[in-house]
């Protein structure tokens, strides 16, 4: 039976900001099907204090700090997150509440079904039979997806790269923002990774992709991207949790202008490749206009 655990995620070290990441299957044991954060949570709040009948779900504390509280039907548990590169992982049938946000707290969620509000159990009284024996999230097969087929790396261009404004759900208790397959952007979630811990100033990336498509926002202060076709070139300032840009392969690009205390989250569609990554620029300008 699957338990409550706490996960250490690989973290590289790097002067420009450090990067940590997780992948579907690999990670966590579940397919990603819904990435969702917590922000602007005032101080004294308390989120959550539901279970889960199928979903199973990854908490990490992209800044600042939060308790979770657990009860699985034997032991009740306090966890504080509060390190980028630690995530609690709480199978379906366990109980959990998120409390004692600091200031400037994010949390990030990553959860193996999407959402269904009759998959929660919001009367802790209703929970004996899950706490014997919880359920595995669902694994349906993925279907590749319309927008995925449309761009590929020679015919992309920055006018396939979208600014999108991502759903956000206002609460006195704290802003919800929630990605899912194909309802905001056109692929599978296999990979998430932040950068952190970054110097004002500094900037990261300087490389295109041959398949990977990629959602950036700025979960905490603000950044720039450059993407650039071979052809063009724009700018696109990302400063709110709830802003991001849709990359699509054949796209050079690179961060740029970090302020302080700044996380720049990334959702991919595909798992970590070094095959896959174009990180000379002429070598990638030759390619592009073959």
């Amino acid at each position: 039976m699957s338990v409550i655990r706490l996960v250490e995620l690989p973290k590289l070290y790097d002067p420009r900001g450090n990067l940590t990441f997780l992948e579907s299957r690999k990670h966590v044991p579940f397919d990603i099907r819904r990435v969702f954060w917590i922000y602007d949570v005032p101080s004294g709040e308390v989120r959550g204090g539901h279970a889960y009948r199928q979903s199973e779900e990854f908490i990490i504390a992209l800044s600042g700090s939060f308790d979770v509280l657990t009860d699985d039907g034997r032991n009740v548990t306090k966890y504080q997150l509060n390190r980028s590169n630690s995530g609690l992982y709480i199978p379906s049938g366990a109980w959990r509440h998120l409390e004692n946000f600091s200031t400037n707290a994010v949390a990030l969620l990553v959860a193996s079904t999407e959402f269904d509000e009759r998959d929660y159990i919001r009367n802790k009284k209703s929970l004996a039979p899950y706490f014997v024996s919880p359920k595995t999230g669902a694994t349906n097969p993925e279907a590749k997806s319309p927008g995925e087929a449309a761009v590929d790396f020679l015919n992309s261009s920055i006018a396939d790269c979208r600014e999108l404004d991502l759903p956000i759900n206002h609460r006195v208790k704290g802003n919800i923002t929630v990605i899912e397959k194909m309802n905001t952007v056109p692929f599978k979630v296999e990979r998430v990774y932040y950068l952190y811990d970054i110097p004002g100033g500094q900037e990261r990336g300087g490389h295109a992709h041959k398949e990977l498509w990629q959602l950036v926002v700025a979960a905490s202060g603000s950044f720039d991207i450059l993407v650039d076709d071979g052809k063009r070139k724009k700018v696109v300032t990302l400063n709110r949790a709830n802003r991001a840009l849709l990359v699509v392969p054949g796209i050079w690009r690179e961060l740029r202008n970090f302020s302080g205390g700044s996380i720049c989250l990334v959702l991919s569609s595909h798992k970590y490749s070094e095959a896959d990554y174009y990180r000379d620029y002429q070598a990638f300008i030759a390619q592009k206009h073959t």
